[in-house]
């Protein structure tokens, strides 16, 4: 008889608010056990069991701890030091989305996890809700969809709470277009697919160039359409994926649906996540199509781009797959990206910020 493989020894880098469902999701799963966490501030460490070890920084974390994977639950800013850190050291990588805040850092942490054959998975919670898996499990296999609308919308201090970086553009990468947007698309691809074109964006920002709504347009290569509507500033919570069938039948999902506690739906979601990761990293065996940061990432520029006049409608290059970059429709990417070593600015500020992590 083949034994069951040990258990998948996890670090966590940084214990924010979204750390507990990770947590949780670690207490009860049989794949993977909780080794190492990380996180500047000691009081994090509180209810902890005496034998999970303890770092103040994720390098020494990374050098020290006897870990297999880490979950990268940092600042958006922070995402590609610390997943590039841990890549270098041989450690698969969960990281919270997005990927990271710039297509070109994300390009270089895929290029980089697959020249050393690690895994690299962005954590998209969203697709493991379960009014949503309920939804495209029941729709029609020999009905195509005709278009598809995701509402994603919060006050987002409600979420965030104390994390006020989320606020600053620079860090955040923007604002809820960069933060919850990488939801909502990952959500549009597993709906319609792989290729996406981005037909319309439109944002408004604050005082400060915070993007607090956007309203985003996109099209399969099946033709579908698809509909994004975001919301930093919405009063209450609305979360929902409504779906037309081209044979005028609709159907929806309430992703808060049967979840009455604030972020209760995420407890399930990341068990899923951590179910998937496990299996990336065992087997490199994922749904299709399987969550993919880059992809997800180039969206997120390519809308910018659109919303900022940088894109062109009628061009092939507002299309997004796997065989394609948005480099030159990135507002960002006109410069060379500057090499891991180059990004001091980017290390202090994430031995400062570990503990924070985005809102979900």
């Amino acid at each position: 008889m083949t034994s069951a493989p040990a258990p998948l020894r996890v670090g966590i880098i940084g214990l924010g608010v979204i750390s507990r469902f990770y947590l949780a999701a670690l207490d009860r799963s049989p794949d993977a056990s909780l080794v190492a966490v990380c996180d500047h501030d000691p009081t994090t460490f509180g209810r902890l069991p005496a034998h999970i070890g303890r770092y103040d920084d994720h390098r020494r974390l990374l050098r020290d701890a006897d870990v297999d994977a880490v979950i990268v639950n940092v600042p958006n800013d922070a995402h590609f030091r610390i997943c590039h850190d841990a890549l270098a050291a041989g450690r698969a990588v969960c990281v919270e989305k997005p990927l990271a805040t710039r297509p070109e850092d994300a390009r270089l942490l895929t290029r980089y996890a697959r020249e050393r054959g690690l895994p690299l998975f962005t954590s998209f919670h969203r697709r493991y809700n379960d009014p949503v898996r309920a939804l495209l499990h029941r729709l029609p296999k020999d009905v195509p969809v005709a278009s598809l609308t995701v509402r994603y919308k919060e006050t987002i201090e409600e979420h965030a709470g104390r994390d006020r970086w989320y606020l600053d553009p620079a860090r955040c990468g923007g604002g809820c277009l960069a933060d919850n947007g990488p939801n909502t698309l990952d959500l549009v691809r597993l709906f319609l697919g792989d290729e996406l074109r981005v037909t319309a964006a439109e944002l408004r920002r604050d005082a400060r160039g915070v993007d607090r709504s956007a309203l985003i347009g996109l099209e399969a290569s099946t033709g579908a359409l698809a509909r994004v509507e975001l919301d930093w500033s919405h009063p209450g919570e609305c979360k929902t994926v409504h779906v037309r069938l081209a044979d005028g039948r609709s159907d929806d999902a309430d992703m808060l649906a049967g979840h009455p506690e604030f972020k209760g739906s995420l407890w399930h979601e990341y068990v899923g996540v951590l179910g998937d990761f496990v299996s990336a990293v065992r087997n490199g065996g994922l749904p299709h199509p399987a969550p993919d940061g880059l992809a997800v990432a180039e969206l997120v520029a390519a809308c910018y781009a659109r919303a900022d006049g940088d894109g062109d409608s009628d061009s092939d290059s507002d299309s997004v797959d796997r065989t394609a970059h948005l480099g030159r429709t990135s507002r960002s990417d006109t410069a060379t990206p500057a090499s891991p070593g180059d990004r001091t600015d980017r290390t202090d500020r994430t031995d400062r910020t570990d503990r924070e992590e985005s809102p979900a």
